[in-house]
């Protein structure tokens, strides 16, 4: 376990408790960096939910009330809600406290968020952050405090946000153990629409376009591909409408990739085909295992 940041949070509210948020509340709690940790909800019926899962000690779904005061809040809502909920809390945090959130797409929050947050702020800030360490389960009882362990957590800021900001947004993620990469919102949601959000296209129209009958010949290499499907179909649909024409563009290019394919195959080029597949594998093993 890494040492607590230089001195733990007062008051550190996290909205939206399933799995990212969940993660955030154990983590913030198991590595004292936070006197208390306050989870938000979306109902009354699911305070009870995330206080038996034991990730928060308190829960309520009074946003404004949880809020108050609050040096820390990290948003972990669904994509759609993020920026509303950020500005929002901004209203009731204390004066100077980080807000941040767990985003899977940055550009759209980050713009919405500055154009909007409060012009006397007194050092209140939003530092846009993308932690890449998600899992096709969700909810609370999904969360678990080592979540953020050496995987890689993109900061965003906007171009005005505070330098003090950025740092204490990059001494939070590390601290609940993450690898921190900063670059703009827009570079992320390019790198991201390749690197997350078209896999996650792709793996859902392998399963699609599987017949019934092939499935029970299906064994492990199809299992793998179109693991990351799994992932609840509402939370995606916002993912990919909130970075639409970096998915659309990068959607274009596997398209070409696997026409390259077709093409191959019916001219029975073997020649492209063991290249294209070389190009696959060199920059899979570049990952290593």
């Amino acid at each position: 376990m890494s040492a607590p940041i230089r001195r733990p949070y007062r008051r550190a509210v996290v909205i939206g408790v399933g799995l990212i948020g969940g993660s955030v509340a154990l983590a913030l709690r198991e590595r004292q960096m936070a006197r208390r940790v306050i989870g938000v909800v979306r109902s009354a019926e699911r305070v009870q939910r995330v206080l038996d899962c034991g990730v928060v000690e308190e829960a309520t779904a009074d946003l404004e009330s949880a809020c108050a005061g609050a040096d820390l809040v990290v948003v972990c809502t669904p994509v759609g809600l993020i920026a509303a909920s950020a500005l929002e809390a901004a209203q009731h945090a204390a004066p100077g406290a980080l807000v941040t959130d767990g985003g899977s797409t940055k550009a759209a929050i980050v713009r919405y968020v500055a154009a909007r947050w409060p012009t006397d702020a007194e050092g209140l800030a939003f530092v846009g952050a993308h932690p890449l360490a998600g899992d096709t389960r969700t909810g609370p009882e999904s969360a678990r405090a080592d979540l953020f362990e050496g995987a890689v957590t993109v900061i965003t800021p906007s171009p005005d946000a505070p330098e003090r900001a950025v740092r204490a947004a990059r001494r939070l993620w590390e601290g609940l153990g993450s690898k921190v990469v900063e670059m703009t919102p827009e570079r992320h949601d390019e790198l991201l629409a390749l690197s997350s959000h078209v896999p996650h296209v792709a793996a859902a129209a392998v399963a699609a376009t599987t017949p019934e009958e092939a499935l029970p010949l299906t064994a492990s290499g199809w299992a793998d591909t179109t693991r990351v499907a799994a992932g609840s179909p509402p939370l995606w649909r916002d993912i990919l409408l909130a970075n639409p024409q970096p998915i659309a563009g990068a959607l274009r290019r596997l398209g070409q990739e696997l026409e390259a394919y077709a093409a191959a195959l019916e001219a029975g080029d073997g020649d492209t085909i063991e290249r294209l597949l070389e190009e696959g594998r060199r920059k899979r093993d570049a990952l290593g295992s």
